[in-house]
C-alpha cells in the first residue's frame, strides 16, 4: 500500500521543465521561419509570374503569360532537381514522411542543410506554380530547427524527437492559426507516445507560436465561415460524405504512387523528374491557373460558395491531376492546401444534392474527411476545420464524416499517403500504439521471492559441485553475504575464472562495483531495458539501492508473461452472458 500510494500517473522529472523552456525558443523561431517562407513563396511567385521583385502576395491566376506559363514550372522543377541533386536529396517529398523517418530511424536528428534548402526549395516550387501547400515544408524546416537546437544540448533522443516535433507543429500553427489542431498532429502522426515530456513541450511551442502569429501574419481564422445547425437527417449524409471523401482519398493516394512509379522508370537520373513533372503543370497552369500555387484563395472561394459548379470541377479536377504528377516527380511541397481544396471542391459540387444540412457546410465537410482519410487523423481534421474557420455549428457533421473517412481507408489501405514514403524506402511503421502491459506492472508484482542463494564466503569448488553439478536447478544464483547482494553467478562466469578449481571464496570473484539490481517499485519496462542494455537474463531485486539486502530475483520469462496477460485480453473472446432475469 505504502509503495502504491508514492508512485505518480507520470514519470516526470525536473529535465521536463528545461524541455519546455528550450520549446519557448523553437516555437517563436518556427512563428519566424513560416513568416519567412511565405513570403519567399510570394517573392518567387512575382519574380516568376509578374517579373517583379516584390514580397506582396499576389495569385499566379492573375499572370497574363499565355503560353509562357507553361514553361514556369519546368524552370522551377528544374532548380529543384539541381538543390536536391547537390544540395540534399531530403528536400525531396511533402515534409511529413521525411519528419516521420527522422523520428523514428534516425533519432530525431536533422542536418543545417534541411532547415535552409527545404524552404528555399519549397518557395521556388510553390512560386513557379507548383500546386502545394506551404504547410508540408514548414514542418520540416521547423523540425529541422528544433532538432538543431537540440543537439547543442546534452538530450536524450526521446527529448530531441520531443523539440523537433514542437519545431514542426509550431510551424503548422503560424502558417494556419490552429494551435490545437497542430498540438493533435503531433499526438496522431508524429510523436508516437503520449507523455507529458512531448506533450507540453509541442502544447507550449504551439502556444507560443499562436500568440506571436498575428504580431506576423495576421489574427483570426483564415476562412471564417459561419453555417447552420445540421437536422438529424445530416447523420445519413454526413456518413455519405465520409465513405465518398475515404474513396477519393484512396484514389488520390494509389494513383500518387503509381506516377511516382512510372518515373522511376524513366532511363534518366531522377534529378530531371521534377522538371518532367512541370511541364503537366504549365499545361495544367494554361488551362486553369486557378490550380497552380498554394491556392488559399480558390479554398477561401469553395467554403463561401463563390464559383460555379463548372468552374469548381474544371479547378478540382486539374489540381488533382497536375499534383499527382508534380508530387510523383520528387519535387518539394505540401500535401495539406491542395486535399483542402480538392474536398472543397468535391463537397461544393455535391452541395446541391445533399439533404439534411445548409449548402454552405458541405464544402467544409468534405474538405476535413479528405483530411482526416488522407492522413488517417480524425480528431486533426476536425479540429482543424474548426480553427480554420470558427465555425462551431459544423463540428458534430465534420466529426462523423472525418470518423467515417478515417474507417474506410483503415479498412481499404495497408498505409496511408504518408507512411507509404517511408514503407517504399524500407522501413514499416505500426501507427497504433496504447499502454505497454511492462508500463502497467512493477518488479514486485512479477519477481520471484523465494530465491536460491550462494554464501560470498562459499569455495569456488565446492559451488561448483553443488551448484553447478549434475543437479543444477537454476541457470545463475545470487551471491550473498548475509542478507547482503555481493553479486550474480552463472556457470559460464564461474568456469572462465582461472582460479574456479582452487581454495578460493566466492565473494572474492567480485570487486568493488556495485551489482546491476532492479528495484521492487520499478516498471518492468525499465527492467526490460535494464536487462536489454547489460545483455542479462535476469536481475536481482534488492530492497533498497543503499542497501543491497535481497528479496528476489527477475528474469526476462518473469515479464514475457506479462505479454500472454496483455494477449488473452486481445484474443480470447468470452462466452455470453445470460442477463439473470432472461434464464
Amino acid at each position: 500500500m505504502h509503495g502504491n500510494a508514492s508512485r505518480g500517473d507520470f514519470a516526470a522529472n525536473n529535465r521536463l521543465l528545461m524541455i519546455a523552456g528550450i520549446a519557448v525558443v523553437v516555437g517563436a523561431l518556427s512563428t519566424v521561419t513560416a513568416y519567412v517562407l511565405l513570403h519567399l513563396i510570394h517573392f518567387f511567385t512575382n519574380l516568376f509570374f509578374f517579373q517583379t521583385v516584390s514580397w506582396v502576395q499576389n495569385s499566379p491566376a492573375a499572370n497574363h503569360l499565355g503560353l509562357w506559363i507553361i514553361p514556369i514550372p519546368v524552370i522551377g522543377g528544374l532548380i529543384i532537381g539541381l538543390i536536391a541533386r547537390f544540395g540534399s536529396e531530403a528536400i525531396r517529398g511533402h515534409g511529413i514522411p521525411e519528419a516521420i523517418e527522422a523520428i523514428l530511424f534516425g533519432k530525431s536528428k536533422m542536418s543545417p542543410k534541411i532547415a535552409v534548402l527545404k524552404p528555399l526549395s519549397s518557395a521556388i516550387a510553390i512560386g513557379s506554380g507548383g500546386p502545394f501547400g506551404a504547410e508540408g515544408p514548414i514542418i520540416m524546416t521547423g523540425g529541422a530547427i528544433g532538432s538543431l537546437i537540440a543537439q547543442h544540448f546534452h538530450l536524450s533522443a526521446g527529448e530531441r524527437k520531443t523539440l523537433l516535433v514542437a519545431g514542426a507543429v509550431a510551424g503548422m500553427t503560424a502558417v494556419f492559426g490552429t494551435p490545437i489542431a497542430a498540438v493533435l498532429l503531433a499526438v496522431e502522426l508524429l510523436l508516437f507516445e503520449l507523455r507529458p515530456r512531448s506533450l507540453l513541450p509541442v502544447a507550449i511551442a504551439c502556444a507560443v507560436a499562436g500568440f506571436a502569429r498575428p504580431l506576423l501574419l495576421g489574427a483570426g481564422p483564415l476562412f471564417p465561415l459561419q453555417t447552420a445547425t445540421m437536422g438529424s437527417l445530416g447523420l445519413v449524409s454526413c456518413a455519405v460524405a465520409g465513405l465518398l471523401t475515404g474513396a477519393l482519398s484512396w484514389g488520390l493516394s494509389t494513383s500518387l504512387y503509381k506516377v511516382e512509379d512510372l518515373f522511376g522508370k524513366l532511363p534518366i537520373h531522377w534529378m530531371w523528374w521534377p522538371a518532367l513533372g512541370g511541364v503537366a503543370v504549365g499545361i495544367g497552369g494554361y488551362f486553369e491557373p486557378r490550380a497552380l500555387g498554394v491556392g488559399y484563395d480558390v479554398i477561401g472561394d469553395l467554403l463561401a460558395n463563390h464559383l460555379a459548379i463548372s468552374v469548381v470541377v474544371a479547378i478540382v479536377l486539374t489540381k488533382a491531376v497536375i499534383w499527382v504528377i508534380a508530387l510523383g516527380s520528387g519535387t518539394s511541397g505540401g500535401v495539406l492546401a491542395p486535399l483542402l481544396m480538392m474536398g472543397a471542391g468535391l463537397g461544393a459540387v455535391l452541395a446541391p444534392i445533399m439533404p439534411g444540412g445548409d449548402p454552405a457546410v458541405w464544402p467544409l465537410i468534405f474538405m476535413a474527411a479528405v483530411l482526416g482519410g488522407m492522413m488517417r487523423a480524425p480528431i486533426m481534421s476536425v479540429l482543424f476545420a474548426f480553427e480554420l474557420t470558427h465555425d462551431a455549428n459544423a463540428l458534430l457533421p465534420l466529426l462523423t464524416a472525418s470518423a467515417v473517412a478515417y474507417g474506410f481507408t483503415v479498412l481499404m489501405m495497408r498505409r496511408s499517403i504518408l507512411t507509404e514514403k517511408i514503407a517504399r524506402r524500407g522501413y514499416h511503421i505500426y501507427r497504433e500504439y496504447g499502454i505497454d502491459p511492462l508500463e502497467r506492472h512493477f518488479v514486485e508484482e512479477v519477481m520471484t521471492r523465494e530465491v536460491a542463494t550462494i554464501d560470498a564466503d562459499a569455495l569456488i569448488a565446492d559451488v561448483l559441485l553443488s551448484h553447478f553439478g549434475e543437479r543444477q536447478r537454476q541457470r545463475g544464483y545470487a551471491v550473498v553475504r548475509g542478507e547482503i547482494l555481493v553479486g550474480m553467478l552463472d556457470r559460464a562466469t564461474l568456469l572462465a575464472t582461472q582460479e574456479s578449481r582452487a581454495a578460493v571464496k566466492v565473494g572474492d570473484l567480485y570487486g568493488a562495483n556495485a551489482p546491476v539490481v532492479a528495484l521492487p517499485g520499478e516498471t518492468c519496462r525499465t527492467i526490460s531495458n535494464r536487462l536489454a542494455v547489460h545483455a542479462l537474463e535476469r536481475l536481482p531485486v534488492v530492497a533498497h539501492a543503499q542497501s543491497h539486502r535481497l528479496v528476489g530475483i527477475v528474469s526476462r520469462s518473469d515479464l514475457v508473461k506479462l505479454s500472454s496477460v496483455s494477449a488473452d485480453e486481445e484474443d480470447r473472446r468470452e462466452a455470453f452472458q445470460r442477463l439473470p432475469f432472461a434464464r
